[in-house]
């Protein structure tokens, strides 16, 4: 019997899902990599092939595809400020400048965390609802109304824009620090800290370890 085999080849051939699969394959067989087992199942994460259909295919074949997958988790990427899931369009955040107090939490609680990277996604990437030349306008945030269909959405974006906002971004979250330092303790946000015991001079000071951080672990 013949076993048909899409192999991917860019980032852009690999879903969030998928990738969050591999790192928990990585994670329970720690040190087994290059074992027949671990191979078997890269290809079933990769190339939906079940384990059982292996059987039928040449072990050189399967090192080739191996090694093809590798290359293509290894290709390099840049961001990408739009993309198509079906036939939604979704575009990238045009101003993280603009972000909401909201967004940020979302996308700072879990953009270092594989398991929810999908929650961090759906804050950088919603669908376009409007476009005029290279410009669009994306939906604003709800929440998780996209956390699931992002797990679809392809590793090359993913990849992009997290070294994006790491690396050119993240020092727009200077203005939302100033905002934050001359906030007016009447306001919402105020009036939670405060109830929570936390000062605005903390949490900013917090914030601002934060990014610190973040800056220090890319350099």
């Amino acid at each position: 019997m013949k076993v048909k085999i899409t192999v991917p080849t860019k980032l852009s051939d690999i879903t969030l899902d998928q990738y969050q699969r591999y790192l928990k394959l990585v994670e329970d067989n720690q040190d087994e990599s290059q074992s027949s087992f671990f191979k078997a199942k890269l290809l079933e994460i990769f190339c939906g092939i079940p384990y059982m259909d292996l059987h039928q295919v040449k072990i050189t074949d399967i090192e080739d595809i191996v090694n093809t997958i590798y290359d293509a988790l290894d290709s390099e990427t840049y961001l990408i400020e739009r993309f198509k899931m079906g036939d939604q369009e979704f575009g990238f955040i045009p101003s993280l400048e603009d972000m909401t107090f909201g967004e940020y939490i979302d996308l700072d609680t879990n953009i270092g965390d594989w398991k929810n990277m999908q929650i961090a996604m759906s804050v950088l990437y919603r669908p376009t609802i409007a476009k005029k030349g290279n410009k669009y306008l994306i939906e604003e945030y709800r929440g998780d109304n996209y956390h699931d269909i992002m797990k679809q959405m392809p590793m090359s974006a993913v990849f992009g824009s997290i070294v994006f906002f790491y690396h050119l971004g993240i020092d727009c979250s200077k203005d939302m620090m100033n905002y934050l330092e001359g906030m007016d303790r009447n306001t919402d946000l105020g009036k939670a800290l405060e109830l929570s015991g936390v000062g605005i001079s903390q949490y900013t000071l917090s914030l601002k370890a934060i990014l610190d951080d973040l800056k220090v672990s890319l350099n």
